[in-house]
């Protein structure tokens, strides 16, 4: 058994733990309280661990609900930040309180990014499936969510064009940085050429092409 030498408090919810044999911990109140922790009494090395590994839990949980708060994540995003400070153990167990509260869903997270990702920022579909797989996202789901928006690609890439790069068509080189602008916005060259057929005619009209 281990005698614990000291319980006082740090600051704010924390409270410092003091053991004879010299080790210090740094618990929330909410610890203190569920493992009976006091001055002058025993607790065994397994109620030692399993106190540092609810306050882990604790802190990893609060963690998650402070990223989730700021932003949407996917499961794998979340995991992976969480798993930079805490264990494998408390990360699964996190993500799983998260899943079972519905504050953790890959399905309507990736509904909401992809149509982000080609409504707001007018991404293609080959940007828009890179930047969703970024996230941790399954392939069958991108694909899924992306299909939405399939039929409007052309539609949507004119308006890209007419808003951010119809003044810069003045001539042939112009319109090749254009296309590669396009490309690396997830276009496909069949798509490009389609809606910019009407700039390279008017250049070729004017001797500009």
């Amino acid at each position: 058994m281990l005698k614990i030498d000291l319980v006082e408090k740090y600051k704010g919810s924390t409270y410092k733990v003091e053991l004879s044999t010299g080790e210090v911990y740094f618990w929330n109140v909410e610890i203190i309280l569920d493992c009976h922790i006091k001055t002058g009494t025993e607790i065994s090395q397994e109620d030692l661990d399993e106190a540092i590994l609810a306050n882990e839990y604790r802190k990893a949980r609060e963690r998650a609900l402070y990223l989730l708060d700021y932003r949407d994540h996917s499961y794998v995003e979340l995991f992976k930040k969480l798993e930079k400070n805490y264990s494998e153990e408390t990360c699964y167990k996190v993500m799983g309180r998260m899943v079972e509260l519905g504050v953790i869903n890959d399905n309507r997270y990736a509904e909401r990014l992809a149509e982000k990702l080609t409504n707001v920022k007018k991404y293609g579909y080959y940007r828009a499936k890179q930047e969703m797989y970024l996230k941790g996202l399954d392939k069958e789901l991108i694909e899924n969510c992306l299909a939405e928006y399939a039929d409007d690609t052309l539609s949507r890439l004119s308006e890209l064009v007419e808003k951010k790069y119809a003044r810069k068509i003045v001539g042939r080189d112009s319109l090749n940085k254009v296309k590669n602008a396009l490309v690396r916005n997830g276009y496909s060259y069949s798509d490009i050429n389609k809606v910019l057929d009407e700039y390279k005619a008017a250049l070729i009209e004017q001797d500009e092409y």
